[in-house]
């Protein structure tokens, strides 16, 4: 959707102004927007993401998260200049539906001076790059607290070019699934489903921290998890409005049911936690914000105010019963609700984007070609199975593969100390 955004606004340009080479003409208000975009969602991980997962795990291994989440970001911005980049965003010639080419890969003939669309091509790939690193990172709440850091390194790094690259090509790359008319703004599909669907399995794969479910495991530290959340809260700003890759009205428009997304979500766990529990808390506000936003993320560019305020009000509902349906009832250890959270929030947003797209409901439009909800969600529904088979599949096979090789686990000894003395022999606080 990112590149059919681009082919739109030089589209536009060429119709108002035929002499004039749109894409050859550098637009700094675009450009300022997407770098400071870039700056933002890069904060929702470090230190975002990071200071939020590392709230919710026990004090022993608050530092092999904080680490997973700095190592994943150097790992994921090495391996998208090697290659990933290209394979995702280059013409791929007759591949193209399938995968892109490798004459980016290292980036041999991009210079100041390349452009896509009407910013640097150096911002857009930057842009990029924070999406692919955040991806893997929001993994690790599926295995925290039990998984080796090497074998987190290589899942990782296996897992971003077996699984997030090819999907990001079918949807963002001009692939299949684009030309279907597959609807994902800011990464609903992309990135919540993929990473929650790979989460689930991981939790399955690994099996359950020693202890769960009869061993109560609270957040160590609530103050972390909430400043973590409101970096994530702000980071999703350019998350969802730099999709737009133009600093206009429909960035605005993104950013506003963003915040109404992530507020409605909010609200409506709390709500919901308070009638169930007979107390609000602060844990579960914040899990409703990061619901919201979720949920709201494929439709933001698509939908109005009013679509936004329900699809929060959704995530908040379906996400709050399907975590207590995965922990409570099925007993999966997805420590951190990740697939409950994000592939859950995903699913839901991406099919609400199918309805309320339509601009009899405030939104901007359907997809080219589409001309019912009927059909808009059925493309959405497809995407998504498509999505959560090629995950599921791939993460299963990456994660046998490498614990036949490696070994996945820490031992159950070395869980019961804590990861942050076993694997890295530092601590987060220190005995007074």
């Amino acid at each position: 959707m990112l590149l059919k955004t681009i082919n739109r606004r030089l589209l536009l340009g060429l119709m108002l102004f035929p002499g004039l080479a749109v894409a050859d003409q550098l637009n700094q208000a675009n450009t300022a927007w997407v770098l400071t975009s870039t700056a933002l969602v890069l904060f929702m991980t470090i230190p975002g993401l990071s200071l939020f997962y590392a709230g919710l795990v026990r004090s022993k291994n608050v530092l092999s998260v904080l680490m997973q989440c700095f190592s994943i970001t150097c790992l994921v911005s090495l391996l998208w200049l090697a290659g990933v980049y290209s394979f995702i965003f280059d013409d791929g010639g007759d591949l193209q539906k399938l995968i892109g080419g490798s004459s980016k890969v290292f980036l041999p003939n991009v210079s100041v001076d390349s452009l896509k669309g009407d910013i640097p091509e150096t911002v857009f790939f930057m842009f990029q790059m924070t999406f692919a690193i955040i991806t893997p990172a929001l993994i690790v709440g599926g295995f925290a607290e039990r998984m080796k850091f090497s074998a987190m390194l290589w899942f990782s790094a296996l897992w971003l070019i077996m699984v997030y690259l090819p999907i990001c090509h079918w949807i963002w790359g001009g692939g299949w699934l684009a030309d279907l008319g597959a609807m994902d703004f800011a990464g609903g599909i992309v990135i919540h489903v993929n990473a929650g669907v790979a989460a689930l399995v991981s939790a399955l794969v690994l099996g359950k921290r020693k202890g769960f479910p009869t061993t109560a495991m609270p957040p160590h530290n609530m103050t972390m998890v909430v400043t973590g959340a409101g970096m994530l809260w702000v980071g999703w700003f350019g998350f969802n409005a730099g999709s737009a890759l133009t600093a206009d009205g429909h960035a605005g428009m993104a950013m506003l049911v963003t915040h109404i997304g992530a507020a409605s979500g909010a609200l409506t766990w709390m709500f919901i936690e308070w009638k169930r529990f007979s107390r609000p808390s602060v844990l579960g506000i914040v899990t409703g914000m990061v619901a919201g936003l979720g949920t709201i993320t494929p439709a933001s560019g698509f939908v109005g105010p009013f679509g936004a305020l329900v699809i929060g009000v959704t995530a908040g509902i379906v996400c709050f019963y399907a975590t207590q349906y995965i922990k409570r009832t099925l007993k999966i250890d997805d420590s951190l609700d990740v697939f409950s959270v994000h592939g859950v929030g995903g699913v839901t947003g991406s099919l609400l984007t199918g309805v309320f797209a339509a601009t009899s409901l405030g939104g901007q439009g359907l997809s080219e070609g589409v001309s019912t909800i009927v059909e808009q969600v059925g493309i959405q529904a497809l995407a998504i199975v498509v999505t959560a088979a090629w995950s599921a599949l791939f993460s299963y096979l990456i994660l046998k593969a490498l614990d036949k090789l490696i070994g996945l686990r820490v031992t159950s000894d070395e869980e019961v100390q804590g990861l942050d003395t076993v694997l890295h022999e530092e601590t987060g606080y220190l005995d007074l």
